[in-house]
């Protein structure tokens, strides 16, 4: 009997120690792990319900830090006009978003999600925000740079609210002003189009040497193949 508490002693450490190990060897809460690394380890945790969670983005109108929690949500929109309050100001988004990741970072696995806004002319669901001319007017400028120059305003507008994530720029062609987003093209003009993806390294940066405070990290390009539609 005397012997016991020592040997109790012992499972109790060697459990600590086998805690230990699994903590130390998990690769994808590892930033030094190459990226594919920390992916696969990542991967084979996850669970089917948590790998379909992370493939959907849901509407910020539907969105909580409970239902973030429970689904594994991997990310949220803000599209037109989805505000948190009328005339919110930068910290009110700031405490939703962070808000929503808390709910994220709790789940098992703690996945960030990625919080994504429509930003297509500025950072245009913002009160008091820059607001910029429509990419059909921004095409008729025929400045590259100055585009490039937007997008990088453009990006910090969108982090000073704690959003990573924008959604632009849309570079479709054109060629039939019947089409409803017509002014969202640069031009009917590829070359124009192509010319002004200078707003893309605005927006993120120039890789390696892109500021994550002050560019976004992620951007949605929109390409509509049905611009070119001939008229009938």
């Amino acid at each position: 009997m005397a012997g016991s508490p020592i040997s109790l002693m012992g499972l109790l450490l060697l459990c600590f120690w086998a805690a230990f190990i699994e903590a130390e060897f998990v690769k994808y809460q590892d930033p030094k792990q190459p990226v594919n690394v920390r992916i696969k380890d990542l991967m084979r945790r996850m669970t089917l319900e948590e790998k379909i969670g992370q493939m959907v983005q849901i509407d910020r109108s539907v969105a909580s830090a409970e239902v973030m929690k429970k689904y594994f949500i991997g990310s949220i929109l803000s599209g037109g006009g989805c505000v948190p309050a009328k005339e919110a100001s930068a910290e009110t988004w700031i405490n939703m978003v962070s808000e929503y990741q808390k709910g994220s970072i709790s789940t098992r696995l703690g996945i960030p999600m990625i919080y994504g806004i429509d930003a297509v002319h500025g950072h245009n669901n913002v009160y008091k925000a820059t607001i910029f001319p429509h990419n059909v007017g921004l095409g008729a400028t025929r400045d590259p740079e100055l585009v490039k120059r937007i997008g990088a305003a453009t990006a910090l507008e969108a982090r000073a609210t704690g959003i990573p994530y924008v959604f632009a720029p849309c570079i479709a062609v054109c060629r039939d002003p019947r089409w409803g987003r017509c002014y969202k093209s640069y031009s009917e003009d590829p070359k124009i189009v192509q010319a002004m993806t200078k707003i893309i390294p605005g927006l993120q940066g120039t890789y390696p040497l892109c500021n994550t405070r002050t560019q976004s990290s992620l951007i949605f390009i929109y390409f509509w193949a049905y611009a070119y539609e001939k008229p009938n």
